[in-house]
């Protein structure tokens, strides 16, 4: 096919962007180097207009079309921040950055953007205009709903936005998605039980936080299997167990645990946060101390449009045949937040046999490129043909 064949062609210019990318990660919102990358690349395009500074690092450029008779906007989206992870890759373009890596393929989805984005831009096949959007702070900080927040979708018009994410242990370069509830909620707790301490060899003089606190531990994973309907998906898990004191002697005064709570409705979502609050404040109280908790509603659930998600899945079909339908996934994606906004579809395309997304041995499969850009242009010209 013709889109294809042009980024086999493209394949080594865009392999070098993304490599770079990798090179330089960034985490969060402190996307600079790759933020300016972006512009600057899309200006030489020659994109219509390319802003900065949206959702504090994001890019956005306008492409348009040959023609603009049907009036339709489409956004594509890709994220651009890093984790902090310690690469174990051993690559010679490895993370040059200690404690950071693009453990989650955020460079490829970028360069993977950027490729289409020439792509557009060179042939400008389509009756319409394309929103391209690069969004920092996919990793935890809701890059998407502060560009969202900074009325994005208004300001340029967007009437339908889609994303993609490579997916290790799908065949590379093959496509997979689902209508409906897609990624999880990704809730996360804060629980500091107080107690009183003292010496560990009279405990009876103390409120053993510690005891205090494993109790709790346990009796949170009864939130999924007795509180909830056990046909309804939830994951519970408790990730940090801190104390004041690294005495062997010492009992603390406080111990502090922190986790994550993903689901996949309202419903289940609201039930969670309010059993983990009376569950450490019932732990707490039994053993003679008190819980405090901060328990933060993060990324609301991903749901993809029924129509878009069709859209989506035979642009899919055109570069690479039959799309798989993907399972529920209990990771959090704040892409949310712009299928909030408009309607849309994400898609999952496979990065073949490789480590898993956030696995400091994780690497981007580059010969996936030329599907990913295919598959974003498929998108624009097929929602909005050339007239």
């Amino acid at each position: 096919m013709p889109i294809r064949n042009r980024f086999a062609e493209l394949l080594p210019e865009i392999t070098e962007w993304r490599r770079d990318i990798h090179r330089n990660p960034e985490l969060q919102f402190d996307t600079h180097r790759t933020s300016a990358l972006v512009a600057d690349k899309l200006r030489e395009f020659g994109c219509d207009d390319v802003v900065t500074g949206i959702g504090r690092t994001g890019v956005v450029a306008v492409i348009k079309g040959a023609t603009d008779s049907s009036g339709k906007v489409v956004g594509l989206r890709a994220d651009m921040d890093a984790l902090p992870i310690f690469e174990a890759t051993g690559l010679e373009y490895a993370s040059g950055t200690e404690g950071a890596m693009h453990a989650c393929g955020h460079d490829g989805h970028t360069a993977m953007l950027l490729g289409a984005a020439k792509y557009l831009a060179e042939t400008r096949n389509f009756d319409g205009t394309c929103v391209v959007i690069f969004q920092p702070a996919e990793e935890g900080g809701g890059g998407g709903k502060v560009m969202c927040d900074e009325g994005m979708m208004d300001r340029w018009g967007i009437q339908e936005v889609y994303g993609m994410h490579n997916m290790p242990g799908l065949p590379a370069g093959s496509f997979s998605i689902r209508p409906g509830a897609f990624f999880a909620s990704a809730d996360t707790f804060e629980v500091k039980f107080e107690g009183r301490g003292g010496h560990a060899a009279k405990p009876q003089e103390t409120v053993d936080t510690t005891v205090m606190a494993s109790h709790a531990v346990l009796a949170l994973q009864t939130v999924a299997s007795r509180n909830v309907d056990p046909v309804k998906q939830i994951v519970v898990s408790v990730t940090s167990f801190e104390t004041e004191s690294k005495a062997f002697n010492v009992i603390p005064e406080w111990v502090t645990v922190r986790g994550t709570v993903r689901t996949q409705d309202k419903a289940t979502r609201e039930l969670a946060a309010r059993r983990v609050q009376e569950i450490c404040d019932g732990v707490a109280a039994t053993f003679g101390g008190k819980a405090h908790t901060d328990y933060e509603m993060g990324y609301p659930v991903m749901v993809n449009h029924d129509l878009e998600t069709d859209h989506a899945r035979a642009a899919a079909t055109k570069v690479a045949g039959d799309v798989g339908d993907a399972p529920l996934l209990m990771g959090g994606e704040d892409f949310a937040y712009m299928l909030e906004e408009r309607p849309g579809a994400y898609i999952l395309v496979g990065n073949g046999d490789t480590a898993p997304v956030h696995h400091p041995e994780y690497n981007f499969n580059d010969e996936i490129i030329p599907a990913g850009c295919s598959w974003w242009v498929e998108v624009v010209e097929s929602r909005m043909p050339a007239a």
